[in-house]
């Protein structure tokens, strides 16, 4: 017998849960389904040594989570507890300094004074404006369907606020920082900063960005926060609510094809021959070569839009994740010129020079592991102390790396423990204390691994699209599809990759609104926001 529901969305990742909760929420008989055991997606908490010592293997702190509209609409803060951490970013250095950025502006400028006084004011005026941009232009697009580009423009510039906004795209942020600040050390810190902010290391500091990347250097009022219990805490409280408003969870689903009659999809067939019908919709979290290669055909769509799929931009670059259960957590040099420096959330270890972050994009990009090592870390237990056994720690350091080094995947399995001592030995220059006798375990997770169990992820591509240029703004691959019914909802959409919901989000409405209905919350609106700012 053909199940039939009203809606089927593919894939049990954020979007799919948070695109399923809405429209479950509707009204609507929804079913989503998921090709393995569990929900999640790259929201993930396991132990993979001692007992008591949990590691999140990919999404590991969210971006502003409990500020997205739909951590309030769908009241996970009953479900979901975040911790919030006072120093975002840190970066100890060789020579026994230590630059520290807080949420607190007078903090972080007074860090920075130390390094340049002039650097300190420069930052105090544009961490002014960069907190204003956020909450008025960056949050309300960051979840709303792009606009078209002359209508924002034309929008923008009717005030001082959209216009300090577009002077900030208009540059690229390795630019900006040149001219902006004179010290090395704030320089680097800062375009670290950006290169995570959800945007491929190179693009992230080098390419004009209309979603406005160099904004993310100078906001504070905005920033990562900790999932407690693990990131899979989340996952959990997403389909507690979906299930609660009616949803059905399918597993073990593996999607063979998308069913298209007449230019219409009408379900989905299974690869143990079950099939499912839709009456309303079809939408996809999961990636783009995936849902039109293999499970629509790219014979069933048009021209122009088989040559935008082709064209189709993943991440250039992978990471290789190292994950540590200690008996204590990471203490580095620094604390006697800055204490906090013991205090954050991430940290820039190894890389003392802009140049230096170039040189480790060259060579991944030239398909290398980057040598001399530089790397970013962190150890969220002591914002979170339920994910390890009381007063212990974990702690973590994630390296840019190409796919295929050396010309094929598989070839990072017979290097694991060579760069696994060689991240060892570098941070531990950094962080003295992570000595053999402090480590009780090692846990890797290389893109080999990865992109094998979670096949979104292809080629390696946490994202699974790139973020370069306006693959996340006019040139998106949501909501809407040439196939009448069939929706993507997933991170190749706007507002992109990482832990934001966004696609999910935005997809709700979009659908909701297609199908005659009214939504039941109050959707974000782009256009309302900027028309609201006044000088």
């Amino acid at each position: 017998m053909t199940e039939t529901y009203d809606g089927i969305i593919i894939g049990s990742g954020q979007h799919g849960l948070v695109l399923g909760s809405y429209l479950a929420k509707q009204g609507l008989k929804i079913a989503v389904l998921e090709r393995r055991m569990m929900f999640g997606g790259g929201l993930s908490t396991i132990q993979p040594g001692p007992p008591g010592f949990y590691q999140n293997p990919h999404s590991i702190n969210h971006f502003n989570l409990t500020e997205t509209p739909w951590y309030k609409d769908l009241g996970l803060s009953a479900k979901v507890k975040y911790a919030t951490p006072r120093y975002d970013f840190a970066q100890p250095h060789a020579d026994g300094t230590s630059l520290v950025f807080s949420r607190d502006a007078e903090e972080t400028i007074a860090s920075i004074g130390r390094f340049s006084q002039k650097d300190a004011e420069v930052f105090r005026d544009w961490n002014k404006r960069a907190d204003a941009i956020s909450n008025a232009i960056f949050l309300p697009e960051r979840f709303s369907e792009p606009l078209p580009e002359a209508e924002r423009t034309a929008l923008l510039e009717t005030s001082k606020l959209g216009r300090d906004f577009l002077e900030i795209i208009e540059h690229q942020p390795i630019d900006l920082m040149n001219n902006l600040f004179e010290n090395e050390r704030v320089r680097l810190l800062m375009l670290f900063k950006l290169s995570l902010f959800g945007t491929v290391l190179y693009d992230a500091v080098s390419e004009r960005s209309p979603m406005g990347a160099a904004l993310r250097g100078f906001d504070l009022a905005a920033g990562y926060q900790v999932a407690v219990g693990g990131s899979w805490n989340l996952a959990r409280g997403l389909m507690e609510t979906f299930i609660a408003a009616g949803g059905t969870f399918i597993n073990h689903a593996q999607v063979d094809r998308i069913v298209v009659d007449n230019n219409r999809a009408t379900g989905v067939e299974l690869a143990d021959g079950r099939r499912l019908r839709a009456r309303q919709f079809v939408a996809s979290t999961i990636d783009v070569p995936q849902t039109f290669n293999r499970l629509v055909g790219l014979d069933q769509l048009p021209s122009d839009y088989q040559e935008k799929v082709k064209k189709f931009k993943q991440t250039a670059w992978t990471l290789f994740g190292l994950h540590l259960a200690l008996k204590e957590e990471p203490s580095y040099i620094g604390a006697d010129f800055d204490p906090n420096i013991n205090r954050a959330l991430k940290y820039n270890i190894g890389c003392e020079s802009v140049d230096e972050l170039f040189e480790l994009h060259s060579q991944v990009a030239a398909g290398r592991v980057p040598d001399p090592l530089s790397f970013g870390t962190g150890h969220i237990t002591q914002f979170d102390p339920s994910q390890a056994p009381d007063g212990q720690a974990t702690a973590y350091a994630w390296l840019a790396m190409p796919y295929a080094p050396g010309g094929a995947p598989e070839n990072v399995e017979s290097m694991k423990e060579e760069i696994t001592d060689k991240i060892m030995d570098k941070w531990r220059e950094y962080a003295p204390n992570l000595t053999p006798d402090n480590v009780l375990h090692k846990y890797v997770h290389t893109a080999h691994d990865y992109s094998r169990d979670i096949t979104n992820m292809v080629e390696g591509d946490i994202f699974m699209a790139s973020f370069a240029g306006d693959q996340t703004m006019w040139n998106h691959f949501g909501y809407r599809t040439p196939i009448e019914g069939l929706y993507m909802a997933g991170s190749p959409t706007h507002p992109g990759g990482a832990i934001s919901g966004g696609g999910g989000y935005i997809s709700a409405k979009v659908i909701a609104e297609d199908l005659g209905l009214t939504p039941w919350w109050t959707p974000v609106d782009a256009r309302s926001a900027l028309e609201s700012i006044r000088d």
